[in-house]
């Protein structure tokens, strides 16, 4: 029977293993969007002996509707902005700025507590597996393949248990190759397809960053995506 909702976060992860193994790949490393991304990015990880790092990027909130994202912003501070979000919202070049400064803020909160963890990964010329646990308007996922772009990587792919197809669709012509396992007509948030959705802390971030940490204090290379 095909699955229609996931236990976890984790289970969820497991499955998308099966759905990347046998990938041509190079030197390949799984980046999550935290916090919710870094549980599929850890099962990622496991399922295909990658090291496990981080993309940060925030979603921009939408004046008065704080759940519904007009855009993000990336580590950098470059801003992905949805035109069809923007143009339904009150939401100015003034608004957008003050609320760009304040997820930058956050970002470099949690860039001081993560990096003290896991140094950022070089990925020049690698294959980096984009994750996160699900995607709803896809603007931080749009602001983090971005990121991962302009950081020289020679093949993205995204890797999703679940999506609203034409979000799905939107984020094709971004990447090499995308991965979703659901792709629900009555799509309304991420949420609804798992049992269990709990807030995922700063604290369980880094303790999987740890866990999968940089390759010079873990040997985790010379692995492929092979059947195994």
């Amino acid at each position: 029977m095909p699955i229609t909702i996931f236990n976890d976060r984790d289970e969820a992860g497991t499955l998308l293993v099966e759905r990347l193994r046998g990938t041509d790949t190079e030197k390949p490393i799984v980046l999550a969007i935290p916090r919710g991304g870094i549980e599929v990015g850890a099962a990622l990880a496991r399922g295909l002996g990658c090291d496990l790092d981080i993309v940060l990027s925030r979603k921009l909130r939408a004046p008065h509707q704080p759940e519904l994202a007009i855009g993000a912003v990336a580590e950098s501070g470059a801003v992905y902005l949805n035109r069809f979000a923007t143009a339904m919202t009150e939401a100015g070049q003034a608004y957008v700025e003050a609320e760009r400064k304040k997820q930058l803020e956050e970002i470099d909160r949690r860039r001081t507590m993560f990096r003290a963890v896991r140094p950022q990964a070089d990925v020049r010329g690698r294959t980096v597996i984009l994750t996160d646990d699900g995607i709803a308007t896809g603007a931080t996922m749009i602001a983090a393949l971005k990121t991962v772009r302009a950081a020289g990587a020679k093949q993205i792919i995204v890797a999703v248990p679940v999506g609203a197809p034409d979000r799905i669709d939107a984020l094709r012509p971004l990447c090499d190759r995308v991965e979703c396992l659901l792709e629900p007509t009555d799509f309304w948030a991420v949420g609804q397809f798992y049992r269990s959705f709990e807030q995922v802390s700063d604290e369980q971030v880094v303790e999987l960053l740890r866990e999968y940490g940089p390759p010079a204090t873990k040997s985790r290379t010379g692995f492929s995506l092979s059947p195994k």
